[in-house]
């Protein structure tokens, strides 16, 4: 009895909060707001917050084509690939004291998952046989190497910083990093972390692809880039993908920097915890347009490795010396 309760309990995890539901609903919420900010931020009225919602409905109805050039079996299953890999990311990201599946919560292991979406929509893109598919796809790659060196940088600087106080060198464990957190206060109010936080703060729309970041799509330029030969329910779960990334950046945000803040009560820690994403994806959007244009692929490369990773280093020397 006790082992089909547990079964239905991760299953519930898995189906539900802090699985698929959760980040269906409050993915594509963050997805709405980050699109009406943008346009505001332009001038522009813009979309509805909801219009994800509708986005993705409409494609669910409308006619999967396949290129004939296209690897059936790989095109079809790259975007589940994708999205599977982000929804075991948030059932391993604390929230707060509270972790679906903690024994695997462990920044290295996330750092491997959030690869697997863009190194999917790189398959996908290769298996679609599109020329425009092919600059999209090498764009992606050259974006996810800018990315990943600041990424790098800010998780060893916070296992650093832990490690320390911990006595343990390095700490690299979600659920360790969460009660440290719990105990001594959030590490965004930890001076020698702030300069760590931007870093992330300008990680998350590399990681999205989000507008000005967004080189490999480039509508105006190739055509939606990597997801030119996409129609239909495939695109649709693409567009999902896109906005639970978005929801899976800010989660590790919350869960790294802003870890103290919980109240030991599951429902009320979820609901700080969107909230305080949905606060990070509006700061995130500000702070990036007020800093940056619509930038070129070289561009992006040239911001990631030397400004946002300057931010990150100044952290992990920081960290490193135990100041």
């Amino acid at each position: 009895m006790t082992t089909i309760l547990n079964a239905l309990l991760y299953l519930g995890y898995i189906l539900i909060y802090p699985g698929f539901l959760f980040c269906f609903f409050i993915g594509l919420l963050l997805c709405g707001i980050d699109r009406k900010l943008v346009a505001r931020m332009q001038k522009r009225v813009g979309p509805p917050i909801l219009q994800p919602f509708y986005d993705f409905f409409k494609l669910l109805g409308k006619e999967t084509i396949i290129p004939a050039a296209a690897n059936r079996t790989v095109y079809l299953l790259a975007p589940l690939l994708g999205l599977a890999a982000l929804v075991t990311i948030q059932l391993m990201v604390p929230v707060f004291g509270f972790t679906a599946f903690s024994g695997m919560a462990d920044v290295i292991v996330i750092l491997y998952l959030l690869l697997i979406p863009a190194l999917a929509t790189i398959m996908g893109a290769a298996a679609s046989g599109s020329p425009y598919a092919g600059v999209g796809l090498s764009r992606e790659m050259v974006t996810i190497l800018a990315c990943e060196l600041p990424l790098l940088m800010v998780l060893l600087a916070i296992a650093k910083s832990v490690g320390n106080a911990m006595g343990t060198g390095l700490c690299f464990s979600l659920s360790e990093i969460a009660a440290y957190q719990s105990a001594h206060g959030s590490l965004l109010f930890h001076p020698s972390m702030i300069p760590a936080a931007l870093a992330f703060l300008l990680v998350i729309p590399g990681e999205t692809g989000s507008h000005p970041f967004d080189a490999a799509e480039a509508e105006t330029e190739i055509c939606e880039g990597m997801l030119a030969e996409y129609s239909g329910k495939p695109l649709g779960v693409y567009k999902l993908s896109h906005a639970i990334k978005l929801l899976t950046m800010t989660s590790l945000f919350v869960a790294l920097f802003l870890g103290g803040l919980g109240t030991g009560i599951v429902v009320l820690d979820a609901v700080i915890q969107v909230a305080l994403c949905t606060v990070v994806t509006v700061i995130m959007i500000s702070f990036v347009h007020a800093i940056t244009a619509r930038l070129r692929i070289e561009q992006i490369f040239k911001f990631y490795w030397t400004a946002v990773a300057g931010l990150a280093l100044i952290s992990l020397v920081l960290a490193w010396f135990g100041l």
